[in-house]
């Protein structure tokens, strides 16, 4: 047998209502998938199609700095998203490596370059990481963030601090559903669920949590979500921060829904999210970096303007931006 070289440190802690003492547990717990439905989804599975390189359009470098009170947002690739509000700069699921992998040479290979070059990123102060895959929490890229961005805090979920700890990061904070840290007097962060799983390897699945995020501040909440299928966190998180000025939603790697309904949104069901969080407006993100399912380079956002054609009534206010493109949001 091969050594699972690859697995991250699991957690241990006490029991909770969403950790049994070994795993983390969903909202909505499903079945994992195992070996055979793997083996159907990489090679029985139609995929969509994928250029081996798309070019970027160039856009402006974000500002440095906004004034409190004020919104922007950019879109750099994948979950990866600056979130500029209350004088802060905030980087989520932070990836620049050409593949999401444990290794260099194999494993998803991007196709577009960030949208915003490594060396034009403002001073960070708030770095979050919603869970441990490696399209999310990438390590060469955090030990870059790292040392260019000393005084950036990095907040995660909980049972990853050991992982970073162990690559040389130990700045590090994390959370546990329900957490709330005050970034400044004007920001907060909390920690909410999210419908996913966990796992680097074949032996560390569902053994440390993963998370969506809520930013409190003057400007308005924001909600990023990172990965998710639908559950009914959704409608607590609704309830809970509603109306939500802004709301950050995974549209690709759907495909197949037979294997990815449990833990990824398809661009309809993000289309319901938005509703159900009582979002104003919504930013589609996770689309067209890796192929990471069988859904084409383009599909997801193809898919999200015909479920908005669909909806009865007004159309939500809900777009993508193109890599590297900034909004300011009202």
């Amino acid at each position: 047998m091969i050594p699972d070289v690859f697995s991250a440190p699991k957690y241990t802690g006490p029991v909770s209502d969403h950790f049994d003492g070994h795993h983390f547990i969903n909202p909505r717990p499903a079945a994992p998938k195992g070996f055979a439905d793997f083996f159907r989804f990489m090679w029985l599975s139609k995929r969509g199609d994928w250029s081996k390189w798309t070019e970027n359009r160039a856009y402006p470098p974000p500002p440095k700095r906004l004034h409190t009170g004020e919104l922007r947002v950019t879109f750099v690739n994948h979950a990866t998203v600056l979130i500029q509000m209350e004088g802060l700069n905030i980087l989520t699921d932070p990836i620049w490596s050409m593949r999401c992998s444990p290794v260099s040479f194999a494993g998803p290979k991007r196709v577009r370059a960030p949208g915003v070059a490594f060396e034009d990123l403002p001073p960070l102060d708030v770095i979050i990481v919603s869970h441990n895959h490696y399209d999310h929490l990438d390590l060469p890229t955090l030990k870059r963030l790292y040392v260019d961005h000393p005084q950036a805090r990095i907040i995660t979920s909980l049972g990853n601090k050991l992982l970073l700890n162990l690559a040389g990061l130990s700045r590090v904070e994390e959370m546990d559903w329900g957490d709330v840290i005050r970034l400044s007097d004007d920001l907060a962060l909390h920690s909410l669920p999210s419908q996913h799983f966990s796992g680097r390897g074949t032996s560390d699945r569902l053994c440390t949590l993963w998370m969506s995020c809520m930013l409190t501040g003057r400007s308005g909440n924001v909600y990023f979500a990172a990965d998710s299928g639908m559950g009914p966190h959704f409608a607590e998180i609704g309830e809970r921060f509603g109306p939500i000025q802004l709301a950050l939603l995974p549209i690709g790697s759907y495909l197949p829904r037979w294997f990815m309904r449990d833990v990824h949104l398809s661009p309809a069901e993000a289309v319901e999210a938005h509703r159900i969080l009582r979002a104003e407006r919504s930013i589609g993100i996770h689309f067209g970096t890796f192929e990471l399912g069988t859904d084409g380079q383009y599909q997801a956002v193809e898919e999200l303007s015909e479920a908005l054609e669909a909806v009865d009534g007004e159309r939500p206010d809900f777009t993508t931006l193109d890599f590297g493109e900034s909004r300011l949001i009202p």
